[in-house]
């Protein structure tokens, strides 16, 4: 995996002698979820010669073909809930049947795959799912890739918009037009009133 840095220095600065020790002692005793970042560089790549170099530690050298690592022990241990999307009117019938006799809430997200608040919000709802595993069931909607029937049956006008059915009904939404954190906080208090 790579890494792009906003400042240059980051991936472009000479590492210590006593800091790729440091680095290596790191990455071998690497335990409990820490990540480490790593530099590495060309053997004898140095652009612009011993300019400034102290025979221990150098200074900042720019060099050419710099490369980032970022080394995480565990990635598998990150919960990622997906949500399944509808893709009908009676997909959705079948939905809500399973979740009255469960007596379980859902929650609906109406989206496009155009809309760039759309994108940015879909992965926080995911997060958001894992908090809720047990108490409500996440489903997402395209409006473009489904009968248009079942876009008015949600009486969507503007995307995003996060819906909570329950007992077969839609209660209550949120339309997400505003920032992403914000949404998502009106979406968890709408969560707590049907949970």
């Amino acid at each position: 995996m790579s890494v792009l840095a906003p400042n240059p220095h980051v991936l472009l600065r000479e590492v210590c002698p006593r800091e790729q020790q440091h680095h290596q002692q790191q990455q071998q005793g690497l335990s409990g979820g820490v990540g480490s970042l790593s530099l590495h560089r060309p053997p004898g790549h140095f652009p612009f010669g011993d300019r400034g170099r102290s025979s221990d530690c150098p200074s900042r050298i720019a060099r050419r073909g710099a490369r980032a690592g970022a080394f995480w022990p565990d990635s598998s241990s990150h919960a990622v809930a997906e949500m399944e999307p509808i893709q009908d009117s009676d997909q959705l019938d079948q939905i809500l049947q399973r979740a009255r006799e469960l007596s379980q809430p859902v929650l609906i997200d109406w989206m496009a795959a155009w809309c760039r608040k759309c994108i940015y919000l879909k992965p926080k709802l995911e997060k958001l799912a894992i908090e809720y595993e047990s108490k409500i069931r996440f489903y997402c909607v395209d409006v473009n890739k489904v009968p248009q029937t079942l876009v008015k049956r949600g009486n969507i006008s503007k995307m995003p918009t996060i819906q909570v059915w329950k007992d077969g009904e839609m209660k209550e939404e949120v339309i997400g037009g505003h920032k992403a954190w914000l949404v998502i906080e009106e979406v968890r208090e709408m969560i707590k009133k049907y949970v």
